[in-house]
């Protein structure tokens, strides 16, 4: 693989970017962590299976420029239901269950999942009927997931429970379908972007590469969205891409989706960098495994990949040294 040394971060922009980037609390454009649900009670979780291989209708071939998107589906074979939601698990072999709300809804809808590692994501939930595709992100275990209403304040009623147990069919399943949070499909235009930029390509690493240097050489942080995004702010991938403009969030859920459509394993991982709430990507290569948080090579070793650092611009050695860095960076969730 061609290697390259790619452009770095001046490090008084670096220290704004932590300072005021994707800044902890609602204006983070992160998902609010706060308690205001009450979890499900502990349920005991079964022996886990052995993971299977990487199969291979995830891999496109290298020729011309194709897209794999293995779109989620709802086919009701195995649900759990009433007259206000429904949770479908038919595919939860895949990594993925799907949710909607059936009734009418004047008040915030959440959706929680939550899975053997112990550890408990919070979604919202639209209202309009459609599904929405949500990751098993523990692998193989037993989950139980809740759809949950408003009722006051930060007070909420649960109005469905499933508990499910997953048997995924390898360890990427998750990693590899669209979710809430890394949305895509065959007609948008950074899908098609990516498999102009990876035409040729097969090797996972070649593909980070080409999607890598495209995104940070085409898109710029966005200092003032970052400073008024909501809590509950989902990307739009096509929206960063045509605007070249984007904050953290946007550019890990547009690099996600272009590198999943390309058939490579992505965990879009939300953490901290020190004080600040941060996103970035670990991505899956069939010579290293999993690259938990390192993406581009400099001659030495692969190093950390975040697009958002790495976009900024300049070339400071000790912003490079910073993101090389995995101890600066604390992972709490993986979409």
């Amino acid at each position: 693989m061609k290697t390259r040394i790619l452009p770095i971060l001046l490090l008084a922009l670096l220290l704004a970017l932590v300072l005021c980037g994707c800044p902890s609390g609602d204006s983070s454009g992160m998902p609010d962590r706060s308690a205001d649900v009450q979890e499900p009670s502990e349920a005991e979780t079964p022996e886990e299976p052995e993971l299977g291989d990487l199969p291979d209708t995830v891999l496109p071939p290298a020729s011309a420029p194709v897209s794999i998107v293995l779109s989620p589906t709802a086919p009701g074979k195995a649900k759990e239901e009433n007259s206000a939601a429904t949770i479908d698990y038919s595919n939860s072999r895949d990594g993925y269950i799907m949710v909607s709300w059936r009734s009418t809804a004047d008040s915030k809808l959440k959706v929680l999942v939550r899975g053997p590692g112990g550890s408990t994501y919070q979604y919202n939930l639209r209202t309009d009927g459609e599904y929405e595709a949500f990751p098993l992100s523990d692998g193989n275990g037993e989950y139980t997931v809740g759809v949950y209403k408003n009722t006051s304040g930060t007070e909420y009623a649960t109005v469905l429970t499933a508990v499910i147990d997953a048997a995924l069919t390898d360890e990427f399943a998750p990693f590899i379908r669209p979710n809430q949070y890394v949305t895509y499909a065959e007609d948008n235009k950074a899908v098609q972007k990516a498999a102009e930029l990876c035409a040729g390509i097969s090797a996972n690493l070649d593909k980070v590469e080409a999607v890598y240097t495209y995104v940070i050489e085409h898109t710029e942080y966005d200092v003032e969205k970052a400073q008024t995004v909501q809590s509950g702010y989902l990307p739009d991938i096509d929206q960063t891409l045509a605007s070249g403009k984007g904050i953290c969030f946007d550019y890990a859920a547009l690099m996600a989706a272009m590198l999943r459509s390309q058939g490579v394993p992505v965990k879009l991982v939300v953490g901290y960098t020190g004080s600040a709430y941060h996103a970035w990507l670990s991505v899956y290569s069939e010579t290293d495994g999993w690259i938990e948080g390192k993406i581009y090579f400099d001659g030495r070793a692969w190093q950390l990949m975040d697009p958002t650092f790495a976009s900024g611009a300049g070339s400071a050695d000790a912003v490079a040294e910073y993101i090389g860095n995995g101890e600066n960076y604390s992972a709490k969730y993986l979409y």
